[in-house]
């Protein structure tokens, strides 16, 4: 077998995202069932319709992963960040997930999840000092799902 060639590169190539991510798929399938589904909460402007932030995640084997949270500064504070997190956790759990598990940084959120239940696994320090990444994890139950979902902002 000729010894294929390595290239380190920082650019993400298509292709290669398509390539990677089909061969985990394929081989994941192998050994447990397909269940992967994405999810999105999307906040948008009641006037324009024009997405203002979000949650995007996903689902699989039982697990609700938030990949990504954002919502503009000046719409914090106000119920919505909560709002949003009880829709994804409650689709979770209308999924059959058992848990959900994110990562934030100090500086981003960790407080917020904590105040919704959410439980720090992991810590690993990065830069800036001081800084760090913070692992979180949430045990689902029906219990704790959210009302279902609205559309109508209510």
């Amino acid at each position: 077998m000729t010894i294929p060639l390595l290239e380190l590169s920082d650019t993400i190539d298509p292709a290669l995202t398509e390539l990677v991510g089909e061969g985990l798929n394929d081989f994941n399938d192998s050994v447990a069932p397909n269940d992967r589904k994405p999810l999105a909460v999307i906040v948008r402007d009641r006037r324009t319709k024009n997405i203002l932030g979000g949650i995007i995640g996903r689902t699989s084997l039982g697990l609700l992963f938030i990949d990504l949270v954002f919502l503009p500064e000046h719409l914090r504070g106000g119920g919505i960040g909560a709002r949003m997190l009880g829709m994804a956790e409650a689709e979770g759990v209308r999924r059959g997930c058992v848990a959900a598990v994110l990562y934030t940084i100090s500086f981003q959120a960790p407080g917020f999840y904590e105040q919704h239940g959410w439980r720090r696994f992991g810590e690993v320090a990065c830069l800036p000092p001081g800084t760090s990444r913070i692992f979180m994890s949430k045990t689902l139950a029906p219990t704790d799902a959210a009302p279902p979902r609205v559309a109508d902002g209510r």
